[in-house]
């Protein structure tokens, strides 16, 4: 189970009035109102119900009749279009007719089992789709919180650099620094301003996202709650890997169409075997000539034996195999896609990691290089070149290390995704 699966429950929808919103909500609403996943959900509906329209075939069918014959003249009988006559009677009936299948020698039933394994290739769909709905939600979610730090990051660099340029200016008005440091400054300041701007839209455009993840028309004004980082992953992807082979619902759903490609095929092969039917009806003729009976009942079988048919079920028979046969052969190829997709995410989720911890050093070592070079400045030793180099590095630090966290998430939620644990 992902760390985000282990949050409680939450309530299927937040309330206009909501002032947060965690993930686990952000995904329970994203789960009632995609239209994606809606349609699948449908589909798998309509995937059972050919389940039992397949079965039908095993039960008896029975129709009720009901006829009325005026014939012009006593005696009528018809002989076009038949090689024997019948006569025709003055006469009004009503009655049942039932035809129950005794044997097919097994090709309805391995029908039946094609049409089982495609509901269940369908089920396997609808879980794919809410999972990737889910990592949907989870990547614009940890974007929104990405964007929103970095631009406290670039805020905090504007505030410093609007009190650095209020101090140089200060200090070139008693001549003790040169306009051009004034100038310096104030280009960095714009510079600050600039990157606020940007952020501020970042942050408005990933909120949009979301909303659009959660299958909402209005943008996602509510804060966020932050997410802990999940635990460290393992050495190896090797347990991502075993969890993706029996989880991943993609792969489940392409061995379930291989499985029921193989029960069609079993069908097809069928198409030779005789069918035996039996038959029977029964009725009453409350209106009839004196040739008829008051009523009638009878009772029978048919047995249907294929005997030449211009090769059809031959080719029939050929497709359904060659197609079973490629069917296995789709299945590992979507293994060897879901064994490269586990491998790679796991490779980019550890890289994430790792960064976490170089971002944090060079946020530390570029906040002590801005230090000296501020009492470097102030000492008369340093130039406001060699100052706003310094400023520059702490800030672009400061903003790595702010989406640094997120993008670990966003990682590890692909790779959730890869391994199938977000089904």
């Amino acid at each position: 189970m992902s760390y985000g699966q282990s949050l409680q429950t939450a309530s299927n929808s937040v309330a206009p009035a909501a002032t947060t919103l965690t993930l686990v909500q952000a995904e329970s609403i994203a789960i009632e109102n995609q239209p994606r996943l809606l349609a699948a959900q449908l589909r798998a509906r309509a995937a059972a119900q050919r389940v039992r329209e397949a079965r039908s075939g095993l039960f008896p069918t029975i129709a009720f009749n009901a006829t009325g014959v005026a014939v012009a003249d006593t005696g009528t009988a018809t002989a076009a279009g038949a090689l024997t006559t019948s006569s025709i009677s003055d006469r009004f009936a009503y009655g049942g007719n039932l035809v129950q299948l005794v044997t097919d020698f097994g090709r309805t039933s391995a029908l039946v089992g094609a049409e089982r394994s495609l509901a269940d290739a369908q089920r396997d769909m609808t879980t794919l789709t809410a999972a990737q709905i889910r990592l949907n939600v989870r990547s614009a979610f940890f974007q929104v919180v990405g964007a929103e730090a970095v631009l406290h990051a670039a805020q905090e660099a504007q505030g410093n650099r609007q009190l650095i340029v209020r101090q140089i200016s200060a200090l070139a008005q008693s001549q003790l620094r040169s306009t051009l440091d004034v100038s310096f400054a104030n280009v960095l300041e714009s510079e600050a301003e600039l990157a606020v701007v940007r952020a501020e839209s970042s942050v408005q455009q990933q909120r949009a996202h979301l909303a659009s993840a959660m299958g909402q028309l209005q943008p996602v004004t509510a804060a966020l709650v932050e997410e802990q980082l999940p635990p460290q992953l393992p050495p190896d992807p090797s347990s991502f890997l075993i969890q993706a082979e029996s989880q991943r619902a993609d792969l489940n759903a392409s061995i379930a169409q291989q499985h029921a490609a193989s029960h069609f095929a079993d069908s097809e092969r069928r198409l030779s075997y005789p069918t035996l039917n039996a038959l029977g009806a029964a009725g009453q003729i409350p209106f009839h000539d004196r040739t008829l009976q008051g009523n009638y009942a009878a009772a029978g079988f048919n047995l249907s034996i294929p005997v030449f048919n211009g090769g059809l079920f031959a080719a029939r028979r050929n497709e359904a195999e060659l197609e079973s046969a490629a069917r296995t052969h789709d299945v590992e190829e979507v293994k060897l896609e879901v064994n490269e997709q586990v491998q790679n995410e796991w490779f980019q989720a550890m890289e994430a990691y790792r960064s976490l911890d170089v971002s944090a050093r060079l946020v530390a070592q570029s906040k002590e290089s801005l230090r000296l070079a501020q009492a470097r400045y102030q000492a008369g030793l340093g130039s406001i070149v060699e100052l706003n180099e310094a400023q520059l590095s702490e800030t672009s630090a400061e903003i790595n290390a702010a989406g640094a966290n997120y993008t670990y998430l966003t990682r590890r939620a692909e790779l959730d995704f890869a391994a199938g644990l977000l089904n």
